[in-house]
């Protein structure tokens, strides 16, 4: 079962997502905004990999399951990434007509990803509470990205502040149902098989970086000071993870 220090942290990124998400129904954020919190996002989950994750894994000595999992990580991470584009592209073919119905198909797209962020904390309590309070203040700046992302898109589209509303809270319904389920399924695994849950959490965090955050965050024109917020966000984790 989940503990109440372990739902503690999985409601901070889904408060943060709806609270994000909320206030820019008020006021659009601008794409440097955005493009500073993906980069900080991109840190942060980058330092938890680095810092928490692969340390565990060498620790481990289990190189074939470390071999499997990781593998597995990055087909899933490529055919889910498959399975949401196709969704937010007829989605987006289908904002070309004029319309205030809540579209579905990018929904479903955002479902996706957050349902995985959810199952990725649960691999993180699943290695240790360290690593998952840690990643869940990651996937927290990243959850705010989204959440802005979300509301920015549905506002575009003419939906009412309720619909948008609305919406936030079946994404973190279903973020909360992925981490819920993840906790529960995986906090007593037997070591070996840890070792491959972690190297596919790994995969697929480094995916999540690599191919989402950063790729997302350059749609904005680079500069110094963006580029420094990743190094910031992997400082912090990293100092954060001194201190607990």
């Amino acid at each position: 079962m989940i503990s109440s220090e372990q739902l503690a942290f999985v409601s901070v990124p889904a408060f943060l997502m709806v609270t994000s998400g909320w206030l820019s129904t008020w006021r659009t954020p601008t794409t440097w905004l955005r493009s500073a919190i993906l980069h900080l996002a991109a840190g942060v989950v980058f330092s938890v990999v680095a810092v928490e994750l692969i340390p565990d894994l060498v620790r481990d000595h289990r190189p074939i399951e470390t071999v499997i999992g990781f593998s597995l990580g990055v087909v899933a991470m490529l055919g889910l990434r498959a399975v949401s584009h196709n969704a937010e592209a007829s989605a987006e073919e289908a904002a070309l007509v004029p319309s205030r119905k809540v579209p579905l198909g990018l929904l479903a797209g955002v479902a996706i990803d957050v349902l995985v962020d959810g199952f990725m904390i649960g691999i993180g309590f699943a290695a240790g509470a360290k690593e998952g309070r840690l990643l869940a203040v990651a996937l927290a700046v990243e959850l705010v990205s989204l959440g802005l992302a979300v509301a920015a898109s549905l506002n575009k589209r003419g939906l009412q502040r309720a619909s948008v509303l609305k919406a936030l809270f079946a994404l973190v319904g279903t973020f909360l149902c992925g981490a819920i389920v993840g906790i529960t399924l995986l906090q007593r695994l037997p070591e070996h098989l840890l070792a491959g849950i972690l190297a596919f959490g790994a995969a697929a965090l480094l995916f999540l970086v690599t191919e989402e955050l950063l790729t997302e965050a350059h749609e904005e024109p680079e500069s110094p000071m963006l580029t420094a917020l990743f190094f910031v966000g992997f400082l912090f984790l990293l100092v954060l993870g001194m201190m607990t």
